[in-house]
């Protein structure tokens, strides 16, 4: 187990300015970003260029993974009705081509929360109709009717991390079910093909090189566009440890040997790589590659 962090994963000082005015924004609107609760190591770089990545229906989640950093909550609770029109006026007044939205897992709720992205992509739409939508979707525990309401309101991407290789699922995604998470990502192709699926694993946690390698073939056969690779970080104490840092070099080449092998339209690996880090690079890509 290593616990000195190297150098390739220190941060640049944020420009506190920028950084602000877009958390003085949020905190206006009452509006929560995973690059707050989830102690993102990019919340520096994303709050500087006018970034973030929404998360709805928190701030507590109904799950409890010992790698994530978002206050455990099981209590019942109803969701805000007004919170899709809060996000909507943050997205114009942050003048973004480009949003993440992502939430807590809801298992207390019916249909986990579908209806409510629904309600967001809306809002969006109607506020800021330029505006393409990438969704971070939790797993609905497998309702697969929940995934096509969610579906059919037509967002732009659909992401859902895969997170770990299966070996590692009852240590640190103990609520999920790895082959649940492929089936919910080919389902994504079978509703739309116009849609850009992707997923996104953590390293570090005690997986091998081969076994990323695994996932990276599951990810592919089950029609996966878009993977990101990053370092798992641990947010604290009560948090799972890391048990490598893996160096850039290797992240290199899980990017050039998943590329070659398996044909994604697109691998960001890196050691700071998160799921929405460099978002707005997904636009790029839509645009080069048009559905």
């Amino acid at each position: 187990m290593n616990t000195y962090k190297p150098d390739w994963l220190r941060v640049k000082a944020p420009q506190q300015e920028r950084i602000g005015n877009v958390s003085d924004l949020l905190k206006d609107l009452n509006l929560k970003t995973v690059c707050q609760e989830a102690s993102c190591p990019n919340i520096g770089e994303c709050f500087a260029g006018g970034t973030a990545t929404f998360l709805i229906m928190g701030p507590g989640c109904t799950r409890a993974c010992p790698y994530c950093d978002i206050d455990f909550d099981k209590s019942v609770r109803g969701l805000d009705p007004s919170e899709p029109e809060r996000l909507g006026e943050a997205v114009k007044r942050l003048g973004l081509n480009h949003v993440v939205i992502t939430s807590v897992n809801r298992d207390d709720l019916e249909d986990g929360g579908a209806s409510q992205f629904v309600s967001c992509i809306k809002a969006v739409r109607s506020s800021s109709s330029n505006t393409t939508i990438e969704l971070l979707v939790p797993d609905f525990c497998g309702n697969w009717d929940a995934l096509r309401t969610v579906m059919e309101a037509s967002p732009n991407v659909l992401n859902h991390n895969i997170e770990t290789v299966p070996r590692l699922y009852k240590k640190a995604r103990p609520q999920g079910i790895y082959k649940r998470s492929l089936e919910l990502l080919l389902r994504v192709k079978k509703e739309s093909n116009n849609v850009y699926s992707k997923s996104g694993l953590m390293v570090g946690l005690g997986e091998t090189d081969n076994e990323v390698m695994q996932v990276l073939s599951d990810l592919k056969e089950n029609n996966v566009d878009i993977v990101t690779i990053g370092q798992y970080l641990s947010p604290g104490p009560k948090h799972l440890k890391v048990d490598r840092f893996v160096s850039p070099d290797q992240f290199e080449k899980y990017r050039k040997e998943s590329e070659d092998q398996f044909g994604f339209l697109q691998v960001v690996s890196s050691p700071l790589t998160r799921s929405s880090y460099h978002a707005g690079e997904v636009r790029r890509l839509m645009e080069k590659y048009p559905r």
